[in-house]
């Protein structure tokens, strides 16, 4: 696991269905306001992305990659 790859929400584009934090199967996502937010980064993944896929309006985005884990 890695501190600097973890999900990015876009807030503009977020409907706040909530489908990403109900989704994740390590808690990286917690609701608060009708909005989901990056609550647990230590618990991403590294290179999962699976909350971005299940996002109906692409919302979620992730940093780019340094070219030596591409």
């Amino acid at each position: 696991m890695t501190d600097t790859w973890y999900p990015i929400i876009d807030y503009d584009k977020c409907i706040g269905c909530m489908q990403c934090v109900e989704f994740c199967p390590v808690n990286v996502l917690e609701e608060r306001d009708g909005k989901p937010v990056v609550a647990r980064k230590e618990n991403c993944h590294d290179f999962l992305g699976n909350c971005g896929k299940i996002c109906p309006v692409g919302a979620i985005s992730y940093p780019e990659l340094p070219e030596a884990k591409k």
